[in-house]
């Protein structure tokens, strides 16, 4: 056995099989890593501003994930920290229990490094956190600070979640890996409610493999969420992580918004598509005509419907508490009728059943995350129409860095598989990943 003082230390960024191996060979490194993790965050959270809450214990605990840090979207109820759900309403507010899926992180080992900043409620009136890559871009949202506390290397793995596009687009927009699971793959008891037909728990981390890792150890059901559907389980190696799918048969969906795109964007994923298809992959354009032209109008519905039955009362109680962006919206919601309402969960459940024999023969959808950089300025979190057919069929979707853009922020592909093939689709993305071979690296916020 190699001599521990000749193991190099865990580095800025480090992911979490990595961190994992490291932790095997040098049980004294999980015991210092999370105290490292809490000093880099506190000189750069300053500028950074990804956190609501930062952890006064960060001792390394025992389990599968002890010694890894995980930071937690502040709509995510935590019994010994507030969850403000990013509203002044529950400033203080300290919840008498976990949700499931912090629970099921502390059984693992893992420790609660903290609460990262969410838009209020998450739903678009965004928070304080920056883009690391330039502090005048937005980071996107509505899982701002967990995508840019990733990418900024302070912890190697943090939960968001989606409702449109708020785990898929904020990765792309900060350089790291996003996954978001099928819908009902981890169960949502404790996560506050914005849209509970399209409410999804999903993962930032810097690889594939560790949200791969992520998926396996908490996936599950409970009673408590009437959506839950548990997936077929899986292990992943800590040594090699998921075997990837090696050429695979995909599907390139461009839909009608194509031409909105920013040419980076579209050079970018050209260039992807080119280099997997050169790399042995089989590439076939397909138009999803039905998905494209139902998908925005329908969600749209389904969210303000549900979000509007949710968050009226509040607004009445708290009305100088809430914003105007989210009294407009409820306002909008307000306006939608039943008969509107039942159309668009008919149209969902249509496309659900639809969509596995519309990708026969495919192993996984390749398509654009969002437009391209992240949106200039901190008051609008992007548009997530890329993101919204895979949200609304509770499809999986892996959101991979590919690129920069011309003002150097990052733009990544979204590979999308399935409902419930979330391992093929993880597979298919490790490949992708392999191939391309793109580490967009540290942040300027991180740099030396």
């Amino acid at each position: 056995m190699s001599d521990q003082s000749d193991l190099p230390t865990p580095k800025a960024g480090a992911g979490v099989l990595e961190l994992l191996r490291r932790f095997a060979a040098d049980p004294a490194a999980a015991a210092t890593y999370g105290e490292d993790c809490l000093k880099q965050t506190l000189a750069i959270e300053p500028r950074l501003k990804a956190f609501e809450y930062l952890p006064r214990d960060v001792t390394a605990k025992t389990g599968p994930l002890g010694g890894i840090p995980v930071a937690i979207k502040d709509i995510i109820a935590t019994s010994d920290m507030p969850t403000t759900n990013g509203s002044p309403i529950y400033r203080d507010h300290v919840p008498d229990a976990d949700a499931w899926v912090v629970e099921r992180l502390r059984n693992l080992g893992a420790t609660i490094f903290g609460k990262t900043v969410s838009t209020e409620f998450a739903w678009r009136h965004p928070g304080p956190t920056v883009n690391p890559w330039n502090p005048e871009h937005s980071p996107g949202g509505s899982s701002s600070g967990s995508a840019a506390a990733v990418a900024a290397g302070l912890v190697p793995l943090a939960l968001g979640t989606q409702t449109l596009g708020s785990v898929i687009r904020p990765a792309a927009f900060n350089g790291v890996v996003g996954f978001k699971p099928s819908f009902g793959a981890v169960p949502r008891i404790g996560v506050h409610p914005l849209s509970p037909s399209l409410d999804h728990v999903g993962f930032f981390a810097r690889c594939v493999d560790d949200v791969a890792l992520a998926l396996s150890l908490l996936t599950g059901t409970s009673d408590g969420d009437l959506h839950g559907r548990p997936l077929p389980g899986f292990a992943v190696d800590i040594e090699l992580g998921i075997t990837p799918l090696a050429k695979p048969r995909l599907a390139v969906a461009r839909f009608s918004k194509w031409e909105r795109a920013e040419p980076e964007q579209k050079a970018v994923f050209e260039s992807v598509v080119d280099r997997l298809r050169s790399a042995g992959a089989v590439i076939e354009e397909i138009a999803l005509t039905e998905l494209d032209a139902i998908n925005w109008d329908a969600i749209t519905t389904i969210m303000l419907s549900e979000a509007t039955t949710i968050f009226s009362d509040l607004i009445a109680r708290y009305p100088d508490r809430v914003s105007d962006v989210m009294k407009s919206h409820v306002e909008s919601g307000r306006s939608k009728t039943a008969m509107e309402y039942l159309a668009a969960k008919a149209a969902q459940a249509e496309r659900q059943r639809a969509l596995p024999a519309e990708l026969d023969g495919f192993d996984a959808v390749l398509t654009l995350p969002a437009f391209g950089e992240a949106p200039h300025g901190l008051d609008w979190t992007g548009d997530a129409e890329y993101c919204a057919p895979w949200t609304f069929v509770g499809a999986p979707a892996v959101s991979l860095p590919a690129g920069f853009g011309r003002n150097g922020l990052p733009l990544g592909v979204q590979i999308a598989g399935r409902p419930r093939d979330d391992l093929r689709t993880l597979r298919v993305a490790k490949w992708v990943e392999a191939t391309l071979a793109f580490d967009p690296g540290l942040p300027p916020l991180r740099r030396p």
